[in-house]
C-alpha cells in the first residue's frame, strides 16, 4: 500500500469547496452518497444474528485528493489472531465508555492511523453488519476528511501500513476481479498497490462504488481462487 500514479474517477470533480482548508461542509456527492447508502440492502451472509456478537464500528472515511475523492484504508499487521495481514477500514469494538457507534469508530481510527478527528465530519451510519469468522456486529460510519492530517501506523501491533487510495484506482477495471473463498462463497475483491482488497472490506467499497455511480464495467466473472496466504 503505497503511493502510486493515480487517475481521475470518471463523472467526478472537485465540489466548491471540498477539501479547501476550513470549509467542513461535506461535499453534495457524499451526503447523496450517504442517503442512498443507508437504505442499501444487506446480503444474508452479513445479517447480523436476533442476538450476540461483539458491537463494533468501522470509519469509511473519503476525502479529496490530488486526483478526486479517495478512501482510507490499513493493512492489518500479520502478527493478529484475526484478519492478519488484510486490508480493513479503520476501527474497532465498541467500548464502554463510547457514546455510540461515531464515537467509537472516531477514536479507534485515530488511535491507529493517527488521524485527527476534529478534522472529520460524520456524514451518515449504514446498516448493521455482521461477520461471521470474527463474530463482530459492525456499522459502517462514512465520513467526510475536511481537514486531512498526517496518517501512518499509530499501533504497529494492529495496522502495519495506512493509505489514501483514490477511487479512480478502485474503478479501474483492471484492478476488480471476483474471489472464491474455500467455503464456496465468492465476492468482489480489488488487486490495488500490490494487496488484495477481499471480504468485507471490498464488499463495502463495492456497493459504495455502484451506488455512487462511479463504478466501470468490469469483468465480474472473472473469478480467482482466494490463496490461502489471503485468509489471515
Amino acid at each position: 500500500m503505497t503511493e502510486t500514479s493515480r487517475r481521475g474517477v470518471p463523472g467526478t470533480h472537485r465540489a466548491h469547496g471540498a477539501g479547501d482548508p476550513g470549509v467542513r461542509t461535506a461535499p453534495g456527492w457524499l451526503r447523496e452518497l450517504a442517503g442512498a447508502a443507508r437504505q442499501m440492502p444487506v446480503s444474508a451472509h452479513l445479517r447480523p444474528p436476533r442476538a450476540g456478537g461483539r458491537a463494533s464500528a468501522v470509519l469509511v472515511l473519503f476525502a479529496d485528493g490530488a486526483v478526486g475523492p479517495d478512501v482510507l484504508l490499513t493493512l492489518r499487521s500479520s502478527g493478529l489472531r484475526k484478519h492478519a495481514g488484510q486490508v480493513a477500514f479503520p476501527g474497532g469494538s465498541i467500548d464502554a465508555g463510547d457514546a455510540g457507534p461515531v464515537a467509537a469508530a472516531l477514536r479507534e481510527a485515530a488511535e491507529e492511523t493517527g488521524l485527527d478527528p476534529a478534522g472529520v465530519e460524520v456524514v451518515g451510519v449504514l446498516p448493521e453488519l455482521f461477520v461471521a469468522r470474527s463474530g463482530f456486529r459492525v456499522i459502517p460510519v462514512l465520513a467526510w476528511w475536511w481537514r486531512p492530517s498526517p496518517v501512518g501506523p499509530a499501533d504497529p501491533v494492529e495496522v502495519a501500513a495506512v493509505a489514501r487510495v483514490p477511487l479512480a484506482e478502485l474503478t479501474d477495471p483492471a484492478h476488480r476481479l471476483t474471489v472464491r473463498h474455500p467455503s464456496g462463497l465468492a465476492g468482489p475483491a480489488f488487486r490495488v498497490r500490490g494487496v488484495l482488497v477481499w471480504g468485507f472490506t471490498a464488499g463495502i467499497l463495492d456497493r459504495l462504488l455502484a451506488l455512487s455511480g462511479w463504478e466501470r464495467p468490469w469483468e465480474a466473472s472473472r473469478v480467482e481462487e482466494l490463496p490461502p496466504s489471503a485468509l489471515g
